[in-house]
This record gives C-alpha cells, structure tokens and sequence, in this order.
C-alpha cells in the first residue's frame, strides 16, 4: 500500500544548444554523467553542475553525414574500457574514449544496423541487421555468430505433444463448446505508426535475451528468444495487435509488449517460452495513444510507460504522457503520471533508468532539457492521535485514490473502503494534520489541481461544521455518494502561479484547514522554495489556491514531517542535513536543527523516511536510509530495518530478521534505543515479535492496539502486537476502565490476573467499581477461575523499564487476598445475585472451602431466595459439580457429616445408587462419635478419625492402638489422653518400640522412663550409649553393687570403641573403680592431662613411666611421619597441578591458532578445566551410566581421579590440596597437648623438632593457598600477551574477560578456597 513519492527532481531547461536532437542516452557509471548521442556528436554532461563535460563530433570523422539524416540505434557505455559503444543505421560500430576522447570505428555491417543491445554483464553485443540478422559478439568485437531473425522452427523449447486429442475435442472452459468450431482469425499486420525496428531487450543475468520484429511474411510482429550463444529457445504465438515496445523484466520473470485488443489497449507479459502470463489495461482508448517504449528500473519494481497521444490538438502538436506502474497482490497501480504537454521542444527525446539508483529515472526532451527525477516509496496514513481518526491508508492508482480505513475494518488490496474518482491522474496525497479532522483528505492531480475531500460536513456550510477559514463556496462544492454513513464532499482548486512543468509541487503538508505547504525546486537546482497555499481572498478568484508566501531554502529538500504534538515541521536536505521550518507565524522562516546543548544534528547519509518522535524530553529526527539504517538523529540505532512508524509513545519497526519490535519512547534513551533494537530479546520481552518474513508497517489504529502489516506479494496481516496491547491495559487499569481492560484481555487472550498484578493496592480498593464495571456473573466467574499465585508482571508481562514497581500489599496468599476482597464486596452488595461467583471465590482459594461452600448450597435448599431471577440451590450444586470434580464433592459433602447435603450431591452426580445408599444406611445405624470415625477413615483423615474414636469409650481402645500403629499417629494420641492413663501408657510403650525400630533408642528410653518402665528405658539407654540416663535409671531401680560396676564397665568398652575415651576412663574410674584401665583408655585417646591427673590421683606414678612416657615417644614418632608424608606429598600435587595448567593453557592456545577466536572448539579449550594433550582418555564420567547405585559409587570414587591425564586432573588435585590442608589445620589442638606433655616430661629436643616441623608445613600451606586458587581461577580470563602469543589467542583471551568461566561438566565443581584457624594458639613459647 506504497506510493511513489518524488523526493527531488533536478532540470536544465536548455542550458546547451547543440544540432539536431538528442536520440539515446546513457549514463556514466562513475561519474553519474550522462551520456547523449545525437545525428552530429556525443556529448557527456553533468545534471548536477548543467555544465558539458565532453563534445565529440561524430561528423567530422566522417561517420554520420553532415547534413542530419543520420541515424544512431543504440548507445552504451563500457565502465571496464572507460568508454562509449555508439552504433548508427549506416552500419558502423563506433567507440569514443571518454579519457583520451579518441574516437574509432571498430567494425562496420555493410547491410546497416537496426539495433544494437549489450548484456547486462557488458560481455555481449547483439547487432541486429539490415538483412534482418542478429549478430553476436564479444566484448572485444568478436563475431562469435550470426542468425537470422525470422526462422520457422520454434526452438529448442517446442513443446510437447502427449496426444490428448484434437483441439476441437478438448475442453475449451468459459469459451464453450463454440470455441471448437471457432476459425482461427487472420493474422493482422503491425499498426501503421511501428517504425519496424527490431527491438532487443537482455534478462537480468544476461543467459536470455528477446527479440522482437516485423514477420516479412504475415507483417505482425513476433517475439524470439534466444540464448546468449545465439541459439533460438522459444517464439510467441501470433498475436494481432503487438506492438514495438519490449522490455525484459531483470528479475527474469516476464517479457512485457504491448498490445492493441479491439476495445483496449493493454500491457501484456510473456514468459520465457513466448506464452501470456497475465496484463493490465492502459487507461486510455484503443486509439487514443500509442506506446513509444516500455522501461523496467533496474530492481524490476516500477515499470515505465511511454505514451504519445494517437490526435493532435488543435494547435497540431500532440502530448507526450510518461506513466509509473507498479505491482502488488497481483493488480497493477498506476502511481505516477507525468504530462509534458503539447510543446514539441519540452517532449521528452530519451528516457532512461539509471542502473545504479533503481527510483531514479532520466528523461531527455527535444529541446536539449535535463529532467533528474529521484523517487522514493511512502505510505500516505493519516496520523491523527485520537479514536476519530480512522486509520485512513490512501493508494493511488491512476486516476483513483483507494481509501482503506483500518478502525472499521481490513480490507485487502486491490480492493478498498471506497474510492475516490478523480477527473486526471493522481500525482500526491496528503492528510490534514489537525485533530479531530484527521480523515480529510487532499490530492494533487497531473493537471495541477488540488482536490479537498471531506468526510462528515460540508465545506461551506458552517451548520454542518466548524472548518475555521471556509474554502470557496458552490458550485465548486460536489457530494459524493460513496455509500459511507457520512457523506464525503469534494471540492477541486487550482493553484495560481504554478509553472508549466510536470509535478510543479512534489510534495505536499495540509497542515491547516486553510493551509497546505507546498514544496518545490527553486529559482537555482541547489534549493527549493516552500510555498504556503491558501484560498484566494478575491471573491472573483474562487476555486483558487494563491501563494500566500513564499520561503527559499538554500539545499534540495528532499522530505518534510509533521509532530502533532510539537506541532513542528522538519525539513531533509538531499545530503542528509536537517531544518525546522518555523511556520505558524507571520514571517515564516527555515532553520538549523539543533538539540538542548546548541549542537548542530543532521543525517550522516540521506533517509528515505523521516518521523518526528520525543526521547527523554527531547524531539528527534528519525531517519530510515535506502540500506536500512535508522538513524536518531546523528546516531544509529540499527542496521536491519525494513520499516518502521511512530506511533503515540511508541517506535515501531520492522527488521530483515523478520521480528516486529515496540519500544516505549517515554522509558528509553538514544543509547537505550540502541541496546534494545541491538538485543535479542529474552524469553517474556514483549517488545519483540516474530512476524512473517518480508513484512512492513502500513499503519496503526489509534487508541488501538491493531497493527497493520503487508507481506511482500501485497496481502495484508493485522497483529495485536504485545507492548501495545500491555500499554493499552496499563492505561486503562491506572484509570480504572475494567471493563475496557477485561474485554480486551479476553479478546486477544492476555491473562487475567494481570488485573490485579499491574497494582495489587489499587485493585483492592476498588474492588466494587470492577464488580459493578463487569456487572455479569460469567465475567467474575472467569476471572476468579483464572486466578493463580504467579505475579504475571514480574514471569509472562514484565514491568518496562524505569516504571516504578507498586509496594507488595500483604504476604498473604494472592489467591486467599483476591477471593476473599470479592467476596466480602460481593456479599455486602448482593448475596442473592452474586450466588454463584461467591461459591467460586470460595473453591478457588488456596486451600478450597469446599464444605462451606456446600453448607451455602444447602442453605439455599432450606430457604430458597425470594428475589426474581436468584439462583436456587439446583443451579447452584450444578454449577459447583462443573468446579470441582464429582468426587471430590461427594467425599467433602460426606466429611460435613450432614447426610441431607450427601443425598443432595449423589443425586446430581452420576454415581450409582446401589454404591452409596448402603453405605449411608449402615452409616445411620452407628454411634455418632464412632459413626464420624468411620466416615474420617473412609476419607483418609486419619487424625480426625483418631479423635471421634478417642471419645468411643475403652472398649474402642485396641482399634485406636492399631491405628496409631498403623498411621504412625503417636503424637497426636498421646494429647488425647491423660498422663497416668493405662492408654497414655500404653501408647507411650508402642511409641518407643517405633522409635527403637526408627534407630532412635535414647529418645524411647525417655518415653519408657516416664511411663514407668525403667528396665526398658534402662537396655534403650545401654543401646544409645546414653551412659549417664542408663545410671540414672540404675540407680533408681536399683541394681546391686556388682551388677552396676558390670554395666560400667560394659558401656565404656562400647564408649571406647566409639573412641569416647575421656568419658570411657571416667566409667572406668569412678563406677567399676578400675584405675589403671581408666589411665590406659586416656593413654590410647591422647589424653595426657588427664591420665597424668589420674595417675597421680591413684599414686600409681609408675604408669608414667611405663605406659604415659613410651605413648609420649610413640606419638611423637606418628606426629612427625604424619607431617613428613603430608608435606612431601603436598608439594608433589602442587608441582603437577602447575604442569597440568600449563600443558592444558598451551593445548588452549594451539587450538586458537590453528582455528581463531571463534572456533566452536576455542570455547571448550577457554572453559575447560582439564584438556590434556596426553590423555588417554576420549570419555566423561559424566557419561557414567547411573542405572543402580554400584554403578554410583563407582562414578563417585573415579571423579576426581589422580591419574596422571585423567579429564579432570586438575580439579582432582585441587581437591587432594584442600584435604591435606584441612588435615594438617586440625590436629593444632591435638599437637598442643603433645608438646605440653613432651616439654613436662624433658623431652625438648624431641618437642622443638616437632613444633618447628608443624610450623614450617602451616607455612608452606598458608603461602600455598593464595598462589594455587588465584592462579586456577583467572587463568581463562587473564590476557594472553608476550612474545609467545598471537592475535587471535590475545582476541580469545580479552573476550573471556568479558564472559563467566564454566566448567565442561555439570559436576566439575571448584573446591572452595581452604580457611586455616590462624587465631588458635598452639605454639610453646619455651620452645626456641
């Protein structure tokens, strides 16, 4: 739904003078020169400066006559030989050198040339002859063929008959079965006015090239393709009325030619095998015009038509018409038509695409002008801020304006809303920028006119509207029928003033009712003026536009745009640079663009589309480029955009990832806007959108959430893109408009607890105006069945940024919160009509109150509501059996014990009668303590049951036990029955056998104790080696003398087994009165105080010397073969793991070398923890398979291995590090004691040897463990540098800074760096 918009046009109206008139043209590669060829010279001249850069007379040579009947048939230029290939009728090839200005004829045809077309590579030239040939050549002048033209054979692309029969017995569709009988017409010869050139036209990748000429048999023209060898593939079939024109599409899809039908003239297309594929009808008669040439631009995107009127005027001079037609969704617009008049000197001579720019389009006329015309793609939508506004989209196709307005509706193209017919064709079309008239509409017509339409009330009549200036009054004002609710008035003006020329205003602004800003080129080819049009005051002008003012502008403006909010305009220059025209007041006037420092802001390149936006509270230019760069300002945003609108608060774009972004202009900065156009977006970003590939923005519906989209083919798609629709909502939950926001959630399928979640606070609060906005039971309903405890602003509709987050209300349950606010709102409205959504608030709690839910049911049954239209109990249980499932009911009706609400939910579900009236029945019959016992148990509350069965009396009691045994409920029965009961008793006893079989002795032997049970609490005791409990209990039993010491002496072997030798010896000592066992189990536990306390305490003074002072010496021995082994064996894993990490950083840098920075493999080698060159090991454990718990411990035991080359190396001897660390740090204690007793005894060598060692090994460790642990975890991110490195390693290197280090394995886990307990004092300062 494009147009095609002229973005300047550049004219030297006759600034040479040269003989005759120019007969082709082609344009400079380099210098963007043109390049003309008359019957005397060859001229190159710059549009630009209007100056002639070259002037070679081909007369002088000798290669055209000097009196002008020569002929030239072709001219090219050759960008690689840095000259021009001219061919001329006589025959003669000539190629002017544009550096030496040489000039030579490099063959010569003695027949005459009638063409001569090179292939788009420049490697080929086709001649066509006077003996009706085609010659094939190089580049270099080399024949390589030459055929005739006319050949009877279709070519090697004959199609093939299967043998289907006879045409005359062969379906003939719509045509009928008199289309069998019909004769084939006779072949009419070519129109009078075909000159009877061969016409040659090359495909876009130069393997094909066409053919058409004059049949010397029939006299109508035929279409030929052949290859680029020179050999025929395909001919057309016969068609009456084909005319000269033919040009190959450079896409390579069509052939277009023109042809004459008995009642229209039409633009036909072929395919490569000569069959029609489609056409479209000029908008003229049959003999009105006729078609001079057919142009494709070089993107095959416009295509051009050349038409000069078949009756001259009365002054005898005909007009000369050039038409822009484009293509989409399979209907062909005419969108620009240019009228150079009936003066024979402004006639355009030569028309000529550039082939560099594919919109820009050269025309040459008879008078020696130079017309530059640059066109640019736009899309015309009215841009009003409010839901007035329409969402209007205007198309032109030729002398119609078709008007889609998107609010009411989507209506695909070609078709539309309506349309507007118009008396020539339409060249703009322009929106009034004022609110609440946004849907008027102006066009500016090829016949210089501009045409007001107007939607809704009349021009001139004020009753029917305040317009502010009125236009002129009938009988310029006409109504239109267009079958729209409002009628549509239109009212055509002329501009007074305008020159002759075509598109004398190339762009137009409606700015006010009573102004349009005009933009034109200026008095010089460097600027242009700005003409500010408004109705002519004189009375006798009426239907006039005048110039009210005039302002120049030093620069081509290419483009302007219009802020409805700043109510700024601003102006592109061709290079990029920026104005602000200052237009609303009396002296109007054009300046630089600036921001808030002062600081100069232009376009680095020039933009193809320019939006006015705010950013962080200041207005900005955006610029989107031909390449896709959209540009803020002088800064770029991004490089992939397609398309893109502002829209309210909101940039719209489209990307060439094919992903539609929406970002909030209110939250977000330049560098903001660039981060997030630059990001992917993460998994909830509702800024991003997948859209189908090739998509671009038509427009947005304002106050809408609807954007329209156009695929590539021309089919429209309209999206509800995510920010748009949570920017909606937002607005309208700060406004407290519910029930808008509850509509539009449902309607494209947003989750309703974002009610709540936008602000918890406010929603609470207003609790009863959401419940009087729904005002329907179905919507309340909905919305409390949706309800869940996820934040939906914070998981599926994240908060933009910069966008305060509200205080949390309570830490209570969000579902509890909502559901009980409703209800209590609901019920001091109205309980009677909110029957059914207070039951829903009820069941969708966090924990559903199902039975009291069923107890309001039953309520309802036993006194039914007495207002008109009140839900009854019926309705009411039938909508709770759609809540909740059936069973569920039944079994929480039947937990209400209340048999009449039972009764009631079984006769509504589907269960049979014959399985739970028996039940019921038997149910009655019982006690009603043991009655609710049953029906607990039935449903598994087996606490409740517990409890009616504690109140059944002691005959119940042997049941009660087994449930508790069974359910494990001891706990709870102990509360139900008295301290000195025999069941409290007797329940205590079960309960510790439990807890002996839970592997719990000591805390049975509590419950034993209390219960009276102290021979059971006394083997509890024994067993938990609770040794002072069990000589509690002995005591309190009591038990002998011997029997006691026995015990003792029993519980400290077990204690000493448990290595508890303090408290083993004390046993010994005091209870079985065994001293010398006492000192002998601290002797073996390293106790030497102690045993040194007892021993003197006894007076047994010889055990010192017998067993204290040997222990002494032995640990002493241990002690020092233990720090021995530990520190070698420290010193040998730190000395491997410098190895590992050298030999793993230097396989690191040999694979980034070999394969740079970004090789998938250089990220294994970066993060790996252990990648040997050695290893013999191409496995993982990670790949162990953990099907039984064998074949876990075998995992377990091999994962951190210290074989030399196993994967994870140097994890295993961090590991093995941290170990022997922690060991060593453990035993100060320990090794305190020992020197203690060493220095008591004398033994200070042996002491001084042993602290000096423990001390050197502390040391060595606490150097250690900064240098190992540092060096380990900054490897991967510290820079490579050195004489040894390289780019890509320092690249890598640098990269990983920026990237967190990660193990290969899920289970490579880095040991945490070893704390050693520095503060513990264990050192002897006697010892030197």
């Amino acid at each position: 739904m494009r147009n095609l918009k002229l973005l300047k046009s550049l004219c030297n109206a006759e600034l040479f003078h040269s003989a005759g008139s120019p007969r082709c043209v082609a344009v400079r590669s380099d210098t963007d020169s043109l390049l003309l060829a008359s019957e005397f010279s060859i001229i190159e001249f710059d549009p630009r400066t209007g100056q002639v850069v070259n002037d070679v007379s081909l007369t002088e040579k000798g290669y055209m006559p000097d009196d002008g009947s020569g002929t030239l048939v072709g001219i090219q230029e050759l960008a690689e030989l840095e000259s021009v290939c001219v061919a001329t009728s006589t025959g003669d090839v000539i190629l002017y050198n544009l550096t030496t200005n040489e000039v030579e004829c490099v063959g010569s045809v003695e027949s005459g040339l009638t063409s001569m077309s090179w292939s788009p590579d420049e490697e080929l030239v086709a001649l066509t002859t006077g003996q009706q040939t085609v010659i094939m050549m190089t580049k270099d002048f080399e024949p390589i063929t030459e055929v005739g033209i006319h050949q009877d054979d279709f070519g090697e692309g004959k199609f093939i008959t299967v043998g289907w029969g006879k045409k005359e017995t062969q379906f003939h569709g719509s045509e009928g079965k008199q289309a069998a009988q019909k004769k084939m017409l006779e072949v009419q010869p070519a129109v009078s006015w075909d000159d009877r050139r061969p016409r040659v036209s090359w495909r876009g990748d130069g393997q094909l090239f066409a053919v058409s000429a004059v049949c010397p048999q029939t006299g109508a023209r035929r279409v030929r393709v052949w290859s680029r060898e020179g050999v025929l593939q395909a001919t057309s079939e016969t068609l009456n009325g084909l005319e000269q024109a033919l040009c190959w599409r450079p896409s390579g899809s069509l052939i277009a030619c023109t042809q004459r039908h008995p009642n229209k003239h039409s633009v036909v297309f072929m395919e490569k095998n000569g069959l029609l594929h489609g056409d479209f009808t000029l908008p003229c008669s049959r003999d009105q015009a006729k078609v001079k040439e057919l142009l494709w631009n070089s993107d095959s995107t416009v295509l051009l038509v050349w038409l000069e009127d078949m009756n001259p005027g009365a002054d005898g001079h005909i007009s000369t018409h050039l038409q822009l037609w484009t293509v989409g969704n399979y209907h062909w617009y005419m969108k620009q038509s240019l009228t150079f008049g009936r003066d024979p000197q402004r006639a355009p001579a030569c028309v000529l695409w550039d082939p560099q720019r594919p919109l820009r389009l050269h025309v040459v006329t008879h008078g020696w002008a130079s017309l530059t015309y640059d066109w640019g793609w736009s899309t015309d939508r009215s841009a009003g801020l409010d839901a007035s506004d329409n969402a209007n989209v205007a198309v032109i196709d030729g002398d119609k304006i078709l008007v889609t307005t998107f609010r009411q509706g989507v209506v695909p193209p070609p078709m539309c809303s309506y349309d507007l017919q118009l008396t020539s064709p339409v060249n703009l079309v322009t929106f009034l920028c004022q609110t609440q008239k946004t849907n008027q509409l102006a066009a500016l017509t090829a016949d210089g006119q501009i045409s007001v339409f107007v939607l809704g009330r009349s021009l001139s009549s004020p009753s029917k509207g305040d317009i502010g200036v009125q236009f002129p009054s009938p009988p310029g004002l006409v109504s239109v029928d267009m079958g729209l609710v409002d009628p549509l008035y239109v009212l055509a003006l002329s501009v007074a003033g305008l020159p002759e020329t075509p598109l004398p205003i190339r762009q137009l602004l409606w700015l006010k009712e009573d102004l349009l800003l005009g933009l034109s080129s200026g008095m010089l080819p460097s600027s242009s003026t700005l003409l500010f049009l408004s109705p002519a005051p004189h009375p006798d002008a009426q239907n006039t536009l005048s110039n009210r003012r005039e302002v120049a502008v030093e620069g081509v403006v290419t483009s302007m745009a219009y802020s409805f909010n700043s109510r700024t305009v601003a102006l592109q220059l061709e290079d990029g640079q920026t104005r602000k025209l200052i237009w609303d007041s009396d002296t109007p006037s054009v300046g630089d663009w600036t921001d808030s420092s002062g600081c100069l802001i232009n376009f680095p390149v020039p933009c193809v589309q320019m939006a006015l936006c705010t950013v962080s509270g200041e207005e900005l230019l955006l610029g989107l480029t031909d390449r896709s760069h959209l540009y803020a300002g002088d800064t770029q945003l991004a490089s992939n955009v397609s398309s893109f609108v502002v829209y309210d608060d909101f940039l719209l774009v489209t990307t060439h990832a094919h992903t539609c972004r929406c970002l909030h202009l209110g939250t977000l900065t330049v560098k903001g806007l660039q981060e997030a156009l630059g990001s992917d977006g993460g998994q909830n970003d509702e800024t991003l959108r997948r859209v189908e590939r090739g998509s671009k923005i038509v427009t947005v519906v304002t106050q809408d959430t609807r954007l329209i989209l156009q695929m590539p083919r021309g089919n429209l798609e309209t999206i509800h893109h995510r920010a748009l629709v949570l920017a909606q909502l937002r607005k309208q939950l700060d406004f407290l408009r519910f029930r808008e926001a509850f509509e539009c959630m449902r309607k494209l399928r947003i989750n309703l607890n974002f009610i709540y979640d936008h602000n918890p606070k406010v929603f609470l609060e207003n609790v009863e105006t959401f419940i009087t906005q729904l005002n329907s039971i179905n919507h309340i309903n909905l919305f409390l069945t949706e309800l869940r405890e996820e934040d939906t602003t914070a998981t599926m509709y994240p908060r933009p940024l910069n966008v305060p987050v509200p205080s949390p209300m309570t830490r209570a349950k969000k579902l509890d919160v909502v559901c009980d606010a409703l209800r209590h709102t609901m019920e001091s409205m109205d309980p009677d009509k909110y029957c059914l959504s207070i039951l829903t608030s009820h069941v969708k709690k966090t924990v559903p109150e199902l039975e009291i839910a069923l107890q309001k049911v039953h309520d309802l049954r036993a006194k039914p509501p007495d207002a008109a239209g009140a839900v009854g109990a019926e309705e009411a249980l039938k909508y709770l059996l759609f809540l909740v499932n059936v069973n569920d009911l039944y079994d929480h009706s039947l937990g209400t014990y209340d048999f009449d609400l039972v009764l009631m939910v079984a006769e509504k579900s589907q269960k049979d009668p014959k399985e739970y009236l028996p039940f019921l029945n038997k149910l009655k019959t019982l006690e009603p303590n043991y009655q609710r016992y049953t029906i607990d148990k039935h449903l598994k509350r087996y606490s409740k049951a517990l409890h009616h069965l504690s109140k059944c009396g002691e005959e119940h009691f042997s049941e009660a036990l087994g449930l508790v045994r069974e359910q494990k409920l001891f706990s709870e029965a102990l509360e139900l029955y008295p301290a000195h009961s025999p069941q409290y008793k007797a329940l205590s006893c079960a309960y510790a056998e439990h807890l002996v079989a839970q592997q719990q002795p000591e805390q049975a032997g509590l419950l034993l104790w209390r219960c009276g049970e102290p021979g059971r609490a006394l083997q509890a005791f024994v067993s938990a080696s609770s040794w002072r409990h069990a000589l509690c209990v002995a005591q309190q039993v009591p038990l002998p003398p011997d029997q006691l010491s026995l015990l003792a002496r029993d519980m400290a072997e077990k204690l000493i087994e448990q290595r508890r030798y303090a408290e083993g010896a004390l046993l010994l000592d005091q209870y079985a009165k065994d001293c010398e066992e006492a000192i002998s189990a601290l002797i073996k536990g390293a106790v030497w105080e102690e045993a040194l306390r007892l021993a003197y305490r006894h007076n047994r003074q010889d055990i010192i010397e017998t067993d204290l002072k040997p222990a002494l010496l032995e640990a002493f021995t241990s002690h020092t073969a233990f720090l021995e082994n530990n520190t070698a064996l420290f010193g040998r894993h730190r000395n491997r793991l410098s190895v590992v990490l050298e030999l793993k950083e230097k396989a690191r840098l040999d694979m980034l070398d070999e394969d740079g920075p970004d090789c998938p493999d250089a990220e294994l080698y970066s993060e790996a923890s252990s990648v040997m060159s050695n290893s013999k090991y191409s496995h993982s454990n990670s790949r162990i398979s953990s099907r039984s718990s064998k074949n876990r411990r075998k995992a377990e035991r091999k994962k951190w291995s210290l074989k030399e080359g196993s994967p994870l190396e140097d994890i295993a001897l961090l590991h093995a590090l941290a170990d022997i660390i922690g060991t060593v740090d453990k035993i100060r204690e320990e090794l305190h004691s020992l020197l203690k007793a060493l220095v008591l005894f004398q033994y200070d060598r042996q002491a001084q040897k042993l602290q000096l060692a423990y001390e050197e090994a502390l040391l060595m460790m606490e150097a250690a463990i900064p240098e190992v642990w540092q060096e380990c975890a900054l490897q991967s991110q510290t820079p490579i540098t050195g004489p040894d490195s390289t780019a890509n390693s320092i690249m890598a290197s640098l990269q990983n800074q920026h990237r967190p280090t990660a193990l290969p394995l899920p289970d490579a886990e880095m040991p945490t760096v070893p704390k050693m307990r520095s503060g513990v004092k264990w050192k002897l300062t006697i010892l030197k």
